[in-house]
């Protein structure tokens, strides 16, 4: 096991091929703050240049909230863009990681926290996590990550009940809907999901890596089809016979001979 960084509100370690990043605020229910946000996207992107890590996962600190997500009044902070909180660049951090992440549910997920384990590419919950949406009961909405992406999990007509009605659901119903890929008891949480992250991290990591690009590909436009090309599709090109040719060629200002290209 080996601890990897020193952060004010989030916990990072390393346990063989898979990172575990908490969100360490469990007095607050592990509510979204600024720093809360910039030290997840950074973490995040950390895993994304390394290569020791093959499978990342989120959970809560504590064991009764996974995150119950932010407060309106930390939306006046202005260290990045005024009047908003900093949520998007986790959740497109997610995204954007070659490497599949994993939702360790321990309690409450609870507006933006819901939307964080929404964002998730598999969520594992124990059996007395709750599981909601409150956005027009205090004042808020989500105009993407928790719309679309749960609308893609559970149908339209959930999703708007989800975000019209605000019901609080149980793991179990959770599952059921297909918001969730698994629920555990309680006390088998944190074994069961390092038995999920370490299967995965057995598979292909470079073929996880497209499978992921290409799902991410849909909602994203063009920036998912460039993510794509520029991190899977574009180094196997650069290694190949033609565009070896083809540099030389140019280089030595001569004419490519196409019986090296590849067919």
């Amino acid at each position: 096991m080996s601890d990897t960084g020193k952060y004010e509100t989030i916990l990072y370690r390393e346990e063989g091929p898979v990172g575990i990043l908490t969100l360490n605020r469990p007095h607050d229910g592990n509510m979204f703050t600024p720093t809360t946000c910039i030290e997840v996207r950074d973490c995040i992107e950390a895993v994304r240049r390394e290569t020791r890590t093959r499978v990342l996962v989120i959970t809560g600190a504590g064991d009764r909230f996974f995150c119950i997500g932010g407060r309106k009044e930390e939306m006046e902070d202005t260290r990045l863009y005024a009047g908003a909180m900093p949520t998007l660049e986790m959740y497109e951090a997610i995204e954007r990681l070659q490497k599949p992440v994993i939702a360790s549910v321990n309690g409450y997920a609870v507006g933006g926290g819901h939307v964080l384990h929404v964002v998730c590419d598999l969520t594992i919950a124990k059996e007395s996590a709750i599981f909601r949406q409150v956005g027009p009961m205090m004042g808020s909405f989500d105009g993407g990550y928790g719309t679309w992406y749960l609308e893609d999990l559970i149908g339209k007509k959930r999703a708007k009940e989800m975000w019209f009605r605000n019901p609080k659901i149980p793991a179990l119903e959770a599952f059921d809907m297909g918001l969730v890929n698994k629920v555990v008891p309680d006390a088998d949480l944190e074994r069961e999901t390092m038995a999920m992250a370490i299967e995965i991290s057995e598979r292909g990591s470079f073929a996880l890596a497209g499978i992921k690009a290409a799902f991410g590909a849909r909602h994203q436009g063009v920036g998912g089809l460039s993510r794509l090309s520029h991190d899977l599709m574009l180094p196997a090109y650069y290694a190949s016979e033609e565009a070896h040719e083809l540099s030389q060629a140019f280089e030595q200002r001569r004419k490519p001979d196409p019986l090296k290209f590849g067919h």
